[in-house]
């Protein structure tokens, strides 16, 4: 099949290569050579396949360009420089006054979300294309993957999802190029490996020539008959300069000055003009427009014993009456986080991720690129799989992504250590700009998930598996870094400050040392991150000391969050999990672990003796 236009796509490659040596040269590191295998590809694409506008970076009813190989990153400023789509001096690459970085961030506007921990990016197309489908825009998807990365199992729980969602429109390039950083790939060239792997999950394979124009072009016009697509392109590393192509040794490091003179004299002048890339674009998009409704308020009574979880669940099916851009995800415990409400009334806008958390926090990701809001919940500590997801979702910078943890603590009971999720508020407060909130009661959780759904950034929701009692007024408010004294006296000795479960505990040990009496202040921190450094302060100076009880590990926590917001202020004391856990019964675990209300009560009558 023959294509008038691939002798300029050939020499769009090779300014490509050169461009790309000159960059990485002039930054002193990087990675040319996995630039170069693949610079084909990218040509192809770029000023060929893709429908794209190099005027709009914001532009949804667009094909689209992932990355996941995001060590390639100079590949694609240089595509994007010579497309026109940006004027920045593409050998600005890698310096801090650069949105050109050594991997793709949003810094800059062409880059839907980060990538360069390998094995992520199939997993965000997924949702950009799940996005496009909900909003119907008939575009496409393309990721770029090499082949080192496809030892990720996300890969495949990215394919796995994108067959079962019959994602047709995600076309997934794999740059077999057969080397390493450190050794040759595990099956080198054998574009028959992966597309027995891919097919397996139900995906169209094209296995290419990764340097032959003609059948790049053909794969990608082979693509649009639906799919998802996998082209398998066979590649050599450093194609195109001869002491570089498929040498050992040269991953992540640039040529010097006389190296680069002689590889761009190998590669030769650049006397052709790259090809004009004309704006296309993929029909009109319509917005859906949210529902000019006020937020219903909870309906529960005080007393009532609800978990938080349910709670939660009740909050996004009202949540998604009032916006048509809130989804929901699950990794197949929709029955036990809550969200099968959800999914029952919304089944177009809930996304089951079966047990494959990393590929569920991916697509929730993507989702969210393409100006969704994404809820996700799983089991708290299935969370911890997914964590590097969560590290790089924060440098995406998305807009809205909230993720729930449900089942978390030793309050869990009898199912053991192994479903207790004791790191998770850890993990979260170590992200950058992260919001952090714990519940304890239905009302506080029906509130904070409506906050949550409506703050910027990566917002974490921890529920809890038990029911426990309703203690607020439906017309209770809980504003973001907001607290709730719940027990206060002048005479107050200590203050326990509590969050989720250990709430309750705390007002029991209220109860109890008050016959003794004996008052404390109790407060309810919801509001782990931001926290209250307000109300704590004044806490600490009131009463002199502070309890914090959490269910958590000791360290990372509830704890660590209020001892550094009253720093010297006055003594912080911690109880929290700080022993290996085990099954049994939710009264005799916290008793165990030092976090029930009898604990409680001992640590104020030793400190208050």
């Amino acid at each position: 099949m023959a294509f008038r236009d691939a002798d300029d796509l050939r020499a769009e490659a090779r300014r490509l290569r050169r461009l790309v040596i000159r960059m990485t040269t002039e930054a002193g590191s990087g990675h040319p050579t996995s630039c170069m295998s693949c610079a084909d590809i990218v040509a192809a694409l770029f000023f060929r396949e893709m429908r794209w506008d190099p005027l709009d970076a914001a532009a949804r009813n667009v094909d689209t360009f992932v990355l996941s190989k995001g060590h390639a990153a100079p590949i694609l400023w240089a595509a994007l420089h010579e497309a026109g789509a940006i004027s920045e001096d593409p050998l600005s690459l890698r310096r801090i006054d650069s949105t050109l970085e050594g991997h793709p961030t949003p810094l800059n506007p062409w880059v839907r979300v980060a990538t360069g921990s390998l094995g992520q990016g199939l997993a965000a197309a997924n949702g950009l294309a799940a996005a496009n489908r909900l909003d119907r825009i008939d575009a496409r998807v393309f990721c770029l993957l090499g082949d080192g990365e496809c030892s990720e199992g996300s890969v495949w729980e990215a394919a796995q999802f994108a067959s079962l969602n019959g994602l047709a429109n995600v076309t997934a390039i794999v740059d077999i190029n057969g080397l390493g950083q450190s050794e040759a790939a595990p099956y080198h060239h054998d574009t028959a490996v992966f597309a027995r792997r891919f097919a397996s999950f139900g995906w169209r394979t094209i296995e290419i020539d990764g340097h032959d124009m003609t059948a790049i072009l053909a794969a990608f016009r082979t693509a649009h008959d639906g799919g998802p697509t996998a082209i398998l392109a066979r590649t050599i590393k450093g194609k195109g300069v001869s002491f570089l192509e498929g040498a050992d040794g040269w991953h992540g490091k640039p040529l010097d000055r006389k190296q680069m003179a002689q590889a761009l004299d190998e590669l030769g002048d650049e006397t052709q003009a790259p090809p004009v890339v004309e704006p296309r674009r993929v029909g009109q998009m319509a917005r859906p427009q949210r529902v000019a409704a006020t937020h219903a308020p909870p309906a529960y009574r005080l007393g009532d014993k609800v978990a938080t979880r349910e709670a939660f669940g009740h909050a996004l099916e009202k949540l998604a009456g009032e916006e048509p851009a809130l989804v929901a995800l699950d990794g197949d415990v929709k029955n036990s986080t809550g969200t099968e409400p959800f999914a029952a009334r919304y089944p177009e806008r809930f996304f089951e991720s079966f047990i494959a958390e990393q590929n569920m926090v991916g697509v929730a990701l993507g989702l969210a690129a393409a100006g969704k809001i994404p809820c996700a919940a799983t089991f708290a500590c299935f969370l911890t799989r997914a964590y590097d997801f969560i590290r790089m979702a924060q440098y995406s910078r998305p807009a809205h992504l909230v993720l729930c943890g449900s089942h978390c603590g030793v309050s869990i009971g009898e199912d053991g250590p192994s479903q207790m999720g004791l790191e998770d508020l850890a993990m979260f407060r170590a992200l950058i700009e992260s919001t952090v909130l714990y519940p304890a009661d239905a009302v506080s959780a029906e509130q904070l998930t409506a906050m949550a759904a409506r703050t910027n950034g990566i917002v974490y929701i921890r529920t809890t598996r038990p029911k426990t009692p309703v203690i607020y007024s439906n017309a209770e408010e809980f504003p973001i870094g907001g607290s709730k004294v719940l027990r206060s006296s002048l005479q107050d000795r200590l203050t326990v400050v509590a969050a989720g479960i250990t709430v309750h505990e705390a007002l029991a040990a209220s109860d109890m040392l008050d016959a003794r009496g004996i008052s404390i202040r109790v407060i309810d921190a919801y509001s782990v991150k931001p926290i209250d450094v307000v109300t704590l302060s004044a806490a600490a100076r009131d009463t002199g000391g502070l309890i914090v009880v959490e269910d958590h590990a000791i360290d990372g926590g509830l704890g660590d969050a209020v001892s550094t917001a009253v720093g010297s202020t006055a003594p912080v004391h911690r109880l929290g999990v700080a022993r290996l856990p085990r099954s049994g019964t939710k009264d005799e675990l916290l008793d165990r672990y030092g976090i029930s209300r009898r604990s409680i009560e001992e640590k104020v009558l030793q400190l208050a003796a």
